[in-house]
């Protein structure tokens, strides 16, 4: 590992060749003021160990930048589709990834506007002999004004990712990893809970950036575990899905308000609430932010269809 005597994750990973490559492309005046770029290779080596990528693993990465993370990827990978919404950084990447370029595929546009089969296809056209073309891991230092959504889209949208390991502002972090009742918990970290649980972490500072944020930031490992029927015990639906995510959406519509109060302003039947709360045991009094994704899970499946006032 990095650090230890090793060979280096990534040889972008330090001040000097980020800035030379930056430099190179006539981008340092650019990119120093827009951009902050990770230059530690132990920073990578930690992310590395979360990913435990294998040679059938194709990886989404969003953000490449100009590869720091990318070429650490790649070499451990079956191939790495990168996103990128700065189009000048193209022929960054195409240079610095240049060693790999067999288990490279590059799309550049906004990650938002992408699917799991543009990715494929562009793996695809790799010709590498994978199990699947489809994206089995997303691995990204994500751009931190996108990351919530990526994070949580990829898991709804992209069925065959089955881990994240993902790079976000700490409070993100936060956010993902909260528990009912904490500070941090709400809607979204309750509708997270519908396709995983967070099994790892570790903060990153300041000092590993060029130049450093203001902000810290976070590491954060995501595995798929789907929220499951508490009367079959199979996935939910797509429907399912659905269904539980309109309920979290009202629960969490008013926080100051009692779970009922905020859900019958959302358009619930008052009396349909109640029956439903009866069922599943949830006190009608409590606030959202104390339930849990199963508890959300429980009392969509009795709210059933016919609930909305």
């Amino acid at each position: 590992m990095a650090g230890s005597g090793d060979k280096a994750c990534s040889w972008l990973a330090n001040p000097r060749q980020t800035r030379l490559v930056l430099e190179e492309f006539g981008h340092g005046a650019k990119h120093r003021l827009g951009q902050n770029f990770l230059v530690s290779d132990s920073v990578i080596a930690s992310i590395l160990d979360l990913a435990e990528l294998g040679e059938d693993d194709v990886v989404f990465e969003v953000g490449p930048g100009i590869g720091t993370l990318t070429v650490a990827l790649l070499p451990l990978a079956g191939a790495v589709c990168s996103v990128e919404a700065d189009r000048s950084l193209e022929p960054v990447l195409q240079s610095t990834c240049a060693r790999d370029s067999e288990r490279f595929a590059l799309l550049m546009g906004d990650a938002l506007g992408v699917g799991e089969d543009d990715l494929a296809q562009a793996v695809s056209r790799l010709g590498r002999p994978l199990p699947s073309p489809r994206p089995t891991k997303l691995v990204s230092n994500l751009p931190y004004q996108v990351a919530a959504t990526i994070i949580l889209r990829t898991l709804q949208a992209m069925p065959h990712v089955h881990r994240e390991v993902v790079m976000v502002q700490a409070e993100v972090a936060d956010r993902i990893a909260a528990t009912p009742g904490g500070r941090d918990y709400g809607a979204y970290t309750a509708k997270l809970g519908l396709y995983g649980t967070v099994t790892g972490r570790f903060e990153v500072g300041p000092g590993n950036f060029l130049p450093p944020p203001h902000v810290q930031s976070a590491v954060v490992r995501i595995d798929r575990r789907p929220a499951v029927d508490p009367q079959t015990g199979e996935p939910l639906s797509p429907g399912q899905l659905e269904a539980t995510a309109h309920v979290i959406d009202a629960a969490f519509a008013q926080r100051r308000k009692t779970i009922r109060n905020s859900m019958s302003s959302s358009g619930f039947d008052k009396a349909a609430l109640d029956e439903a709360f009866a069922r599943v045991g949830i006190e009608p009094t409590v606030r959202a932010e104390r339930l849990s994704t199963e508890d959300f899970v429980n009392l969509a499946r009795e709210l059933g269809e016919g609930a909305l006032a």
